[in-house]
């Protein structure tokens, strides 16, 4: 007998889970369907985009993701210490980039006069949407239904596009953390959509490695389509890669990014009889596919997040001037 949500996902457990959505009736999500023909390649950006706005305006990072033909996967950290240093405005804004709210919320954020009990109404409001806001359910719901309007829209039909509800798996040690990030990064390769992870479109992986991700498209596509209101926060990174245990408590992911480029390109050239791809063995490692000595790749590993942070920070400044 299925379980109830409330019980798959407890926070004081563990804060990764990972999470599959998979599409119903044969459709594809991306791609192109081999039965009929057509090309969905483009909802592949749908699903990125969706992923990487979503993360900014929730308490939740994102660990890995892979963008599949008729599935998805995600590896989240849930982050409710994120969500309690908001304050009202920054509540009601995140919510609202999503969804009109109340009435007295509107009037709240157009600066109108409220009463002392609509006030406490509208306190009472950001305390749910708070709530949501560090909620998985919500954020997959938040994820998955503009996706399957526009898709239904864009197929002529009506009914269910995601196979019943996200399947959710906790993640308790950094084994399975590890296990299951590479295995979502390598899914592409696995099913021969790419041939080696850092060349796998609309995956974590690249992005880490490329980073091309345009909040600028992501917001005009997301707002054309109408899922979405306003965007006027900067672009969160992924999870980074912190190595070692420090102090103060760690936030990121307990490991050394290159180890990781390591085990990840080891895993790949490991040939599976459930998969039709790996990574060729004739291929160099993964370090000299990227064109990058030890060094070089010390100093990218390190100074990273602080150049990507302020990539996108910049071009979110800009859009919402």
């Amino acid at each position: 007998m299925p379980r109830p949500r409330k019980a798959l996902i407890a926070v004081e457990d563990t804060p990764y889970y990972h999470v599959v959505s998979r599409c119903v009736r044969r459709s594809f999500l991306c791609g192109i369907d081999r039965e009929t023909g057509k090309n969905y390649e483009h909802r592949r950006a749908w699903i990125e985009q969706r992923i990487r706005l979503l993360a900014s305006l929730f308490a939740i990072d994102i660990c890995a993701y892979a963008v599949m033909s008729n599935h998805l996967h995600i590896v989240v950290k849930i982050q409710p210490d994120q969500a309690n240093n908001w304050n009202l405005q920054d509540v009601l804004a995140r919510w609202t980039s999503l969804h009109k709210s109340t009435l007295l919320v509107q009037r709240y954020l157009a600066k109108g006069k409220l009463s002392t009990a609509e006030l406490d109404t509208v306190h009472s409001c950001a305390d749910v949407y708070r709530e949501r806001l560090t909620s998985l359910s919500w954020f997959m719901k938040c994820l998955n239904e503009p996706i399957a309007r526009q898709a239904n829209k864009e197929d002529g039909c009506t009914g269910h596009f995601w196979e019943a509800r996200f399947k959710s798996q906790a993640l308790l040690t950094e084994e399975a953390l590890l296990s299951c990030m590479a295995y979502v990064d390598l899914n592409p390769v696995r099913a021969q959509m790419a041939e080696t992870p850092e060349s796998s479109e609309f995956t974590s992986i690249k992005e880490r490695l490329m980073p091309s991700f345009d909040i600028l498209q992501a917001i005009a596509e997301q707002t054309r389509q109408g899922n979405l209101q306003h965007f006027r926060h900067p672009l969160k990174p992924l999870l980074p890669f912190e190595g070692a245990l420090v102090a103060p408590p760690q936030q990121g992911i307990l490991f050394n990014l290159s180890d990781y480029l390591q085990l990840l390109d080891y895993t790949g050239r490991v040939i599976s009889s459930d998969k039709r791809g790996s990574i060729a063995e004739l291929l160099p490692p993964i370090l000299q596919r990227l064109n990058l000595s030890q060094q070089e790749w010390l100093t990218r590993a390190t100074q990273f997040e602080a150049r990507y942070t302020t990539l996108f920070s910049r071009r979110a400044r800009r859009d919402a001037a």
